[in-house]
This record gives structure tokens, sequence and C-alpha cells, in this order.
């Protein structure tokens, strides 16, 4: 189980075959190894040893997926950098990973040169543009060019491969340790779900810095497909890709389909050759579930559930569930069932299974899973126990092994004693007409300790009441369930670069001095 796997044998099987496209850029597989060789050898030039972290912080571009390769054949451990990050952010994770080179695209040249002057362990940094790089950055297509293609490191197996940081909603992100069989397990499982061939490209509109961005990136490679960037999703590109470039599958988070079907373009651009979607990080409601399938008829539909801890995959539900019978059957609503190398349990507060269609908590164990935590043997072992991950999500399984995933357990709303789980509510909320987002969240009450309150985003065009939303919740779920404040606003809820409406942001206020804050 080696990272650079897929890519040998792509450029062994399909040599001048386009490998990393874009409007700008046509790269065949005998030139991206090439390539991946050349940077490797620079880096090692430049100073890099076995295990040395190397960063980037970038857009998406042919030279994301280059860096990822290049470092993995270097023999190095990637530290992919959040886009969204604040600075105090950036300089947390350059200095805890003590990574030694840092490469940067236009967009963030000015960010690195103050990296470079903040954080001890950089040696450099790298320019990656079709401009020159200016002053003390080093430029990217200059390494290529003038060093020497060196020899794969061969790292493998439980050797370290990259560093990925968990969103830091609650003090700094925490550096997850991936090795190569992790990495490799998940993109295997993801291109096997996915039904990948040669034939396929796959359109990288989530951020690379992402685990599930890079995981269907590695997927992609592994089988041998090739792959389409654009900077970032916005639907207009998107679709672009899909006619332009010839883009037959992607995967996208719930709210860029969201964005997606609300695109006028849509309607005019014949989709018949994007053929499968995967969707993940984040629930997906039925109401927006439905619609994607009947705005989008010739594509199938995969939903992937895990986290950056089992990087990322631990479940797949196969399009054959995305259909009438899945519907009735319920099965629609589940996360799928765990990949071949995975095992899966539910288990309560001291840790023993309960029985299927109990809630408790997701553990799993497999392949896929972490080393731990950078720097953070506390937190590893809370998490990592025995083999298993503790996911912090709550769910249950049913008696044929479907994984339902009820909420993140953090965010289970105790409203007089019951349990309120925030997606079960988000879900019948998404049903009224005339929405377009929703979060569910539990706020301060003197009477019931927490209340549910609802953040609701209408779409354009419609007027909704909040006494007509309670109204219909109150057919649908129990009353302790339903919430009891709404608010309705036109505009988007607050998310995360990977597209994750941030709850935490929501919750702030209502709880803004009180002791218990919930995050």
């Amino acid at each position: 189980m080696y990272m650079t796997q897929g890519l040998l044998r792509a450029s062994q099987l399909q040599p001048d075959m386009p490998a990393l496209v874009s409007s700008k850029n046509s790269f065949t597989w005998c030139e991206v190894k090439t390539r991946v060789a050349s940077l490797a050898g620079g880096l090692k030039d430049l100073g890099l040893k076995t295990e040395d972290r190397v960063a980037m912080l970038s857009l998406n571009s042919h030279r994301y997926a280059e860096f990822y390769y290049g470092v993995f054949w270097a023999g190095g451990n990637v530290v992919p950098m959040n886009i969204r990050w604040s600075m105090s952010e950036h300089i947390y994770a350059i200095n805890d990973s003590e990574v030694k080179f840092i490469i940067v695209d236009d967009n963030f040249k000015d960010i690195g040169k103050s990296l470079f002057q903040e954080c001890a362990s950089l040696k450099g940094i790298i320019h990656a543009s079709d401009n020159r790089a200016a002053g003390e950055m080093i430029n990217y297509e200059d390494i290529i060019e003038n060093s020497l293609p060196v020899e794969d490191s061969n790292r493998s197996g439980e050797d370290l491969a990259g560093i990925f940081y968990t969103g830091g909603t609650t003090g700094f992100p925490k550096g997850v340790m991936l090795p190569h069989r992790a990495l490799w397990t998940s993109a295997f499982c993801f291109g096997h779900a996915a039904n990948v061939t040669q034939r396929d490209r796959v359109i990288h509109a989530p951020p690379l810095f992402h685990i599930a961005g890079s995981a269907m990136l590695f997927a992609v490679t592994l089988f041998g497909g090739s792959h389409a960037f654009i900077d970032g999703f916005e639907p207009k590109a998107f679709i672009g890709a899909i006619s332009e470039l010839n883009g037959s599958m992607s995967l996208l988070v719930p709210t860029m389909v969201t964005m997606l079907l609300q695109s006028p373009q849509l309607k005019q651009t014949d989709t018949t050759k994007f053929t499968r979607l995967l969707y993940g990080a984040s629930p997906m409601t039925l109401a927006i579930l439905n619609e994607a399938m009947e705005k989008l008829p010739s594509t199938k539909f995969i939903h992937a559930y895990g986290q950056t801890e089992l990087g990322p995959l631990a479940t797949i539900l196969e399009p054959e569930y995305h259909s009438v019978e899945g519907a009735e059957s319920g099965v629609i609503r589940s996360v799928g069932r765990p990949v071949p190398s995975v095992e899966i349990e539910i288990v309560d507060e001291n840790g023993l299974e309960v029985p299927r269609g109990v809630t408790g908590e997701i553990k799993v164990k497999g392949a896929n899973t972490m080393l731990g935590y950078w720097k953070k043997p506390d937190e590893t072992t809370e998490t990592l126990k025995n083999g298993w991950v503790h996911t912090g999500d709550g769910g249950y399984m049913d008696k044929e092994g479907f994984i339902y995933v009820v909420d993140r357990l953090k965010d289970m709303i105790i409203t007089g004693g019951e349990n309120v789980y925030s997606a079960e509510v988000e879900n019948i909320i998404m049903q009224f007409p005339g929405l377009l987002e929703c979060a569910v969240v539990g706020i301060p009450s003197k009477k019931w300790g927490e209340a549910v309150h609802a953040f609701v985003v209408v779409r354009d065009g419609f007027e909704v009441k909040e006494a007509a939303i309670m109204d219909y919740c109150r057919t649908q779920i129990s009353s302790f369930k339903c919430p009891r404040t709404i608010d309705i606003q036109t505009n988007p809820l607050p998310k995360s670069a990977a597209g994750k409406i941030q709850k935490f942001e929501l919750r702030a206020p209502f709880w803004d001095g009180h002791d218990r804050k919930i995050s």
C-alpha cells in the first residue's frame, strides 16, 4: 500500500493519455510522472529529508496533485493547509508540524511571505504559479525544469504519509496522522464504490486540502482515471467543467449540491455524460436529494460517510439504494454499510455494543484508521482505543447492517430530559416547500435547559412563515423535537471552506455569558 502506486501504473499503462487538465493546461500521465519525480528531486536538493513536512496553501490546480505525489515520491509528509484559516491558525499548524517548505499560489503568496517570517521551521517558500516568483520565493516551475528526476522513495504501509488538520471549531485544530495504508485503503474503496475506470474524468471542485477532496484525487489516480481542476466550487464553473472538460463524475458536499440545483445553467447543459456524483461530509436532506435525482436523471448518486481520522472513508450507500425502493424502505436515509476492510460497532457510553436499532456512538476499525493525533497523546488515547476510532457521531445500525447517522454527539440537544438529534429535525424542516438551507441548534432555556431553535434560508420567490413551519413539524415529529423558535433569513448560513454549516457560529450569540457552552 503505497501512494505513488496509482501514478506509476497509469504512466505505464496509458502514458500519452491526458491526466491533469484545466482550462489552461493539460498534462499526460508520462509528463506528470516526470514532473512529480523532478519536483521530488528538487525538494531533496533543497534539503528535504525523509518524513520532513511540506505544506501547501493554494486553490485547486494540477500543481496540487503534483504536490501530493511529489512529496510522497520524495519520502516526505504532506501538510495541506485550510484556505479559510486565520493567520494565527496558519502559524499554529506550521509550527506544530514543523513544516520545512511551504508551496503557495498567487492567491496566498503574501500570507506565505508572512509565514516565512513568523515560523522558524520554514526553510523555503515555493511559488506555484505561471508567473515568476519574486523576492526570496523559489519558483515551482524552475524546480521542475532544473532538477533531475529521482527514484521513488518507496514509502508505504505504516509509514506516515501526511498530517491532515481537522477544523478548529474550539481552540486550534488537531493534526491527524495518516499513514500510506490508510490513504491507500480509502482510495481503493472510493474507486471501487464509484466504479472508476480509465475513461473517467473527475471534476475537483471541493478544496483539495480537505481529506474528502484529496481522497477522490487518490482514488481516481489509483484506478487510472483523469482529473479536471477548477479553482473552487462555483456552479457556473462546475457546469462548464462538465461540458468543456468532459467531467464524468465528482464529489460534492450537500451545500454545493444545493447551489448547483439553483443554477440556471444546469437546465441549459447536457449532463448525460456526467454519470456519478458522490456526496458526503455532512447530511443531505431527502428534499434536496430527490431534487438532485430529478434534475440529474443520468447521474448515479453515491453517499460516502467518514471522517479525517478514517482516511476518510467508512461506509458507502450504493446507487441502487437511491431509488423508489430505497426511499420506501427508508434505506436512502442511511449512509450505507461498511466498505471492505472496515468494521463498525455502535456502542453505549461504557463502550459496550448496543442492540440493532438503538442509538449509540459509531466506532470504526480497519486498515483506513489514523496513527493518532500529532503531538497529542491524550487526545489520541481518548479517540483511538484498541484499534477502534471513536467517531463522536451518534447513530444506529439496522438488521441488514445499514448505518444511520443521527447527529454529531456534541450536536445532540437535551431538552426537558429528552434527546433531540438536530439532523432529524433538519430533515423534516427541509421537506417544507420553499426552503434552501436549514440548521438546528440548542439554545439556553430556563424551563427546558435547552430549547430547539432552527435557522432556515428561504429560496428566492418564496414567502415562508414561522408558524407554518412549526405547524408542519408537529404533524411529522414528536412535539419535544419541534423547534420552539425559528430564525427565517435570506442570507446563506455560515460555512467552512469544505462547505459544512458552522453550527458553532450560529450557537455562539445565544450561549455568550452562560456557563455551559456547546461547540
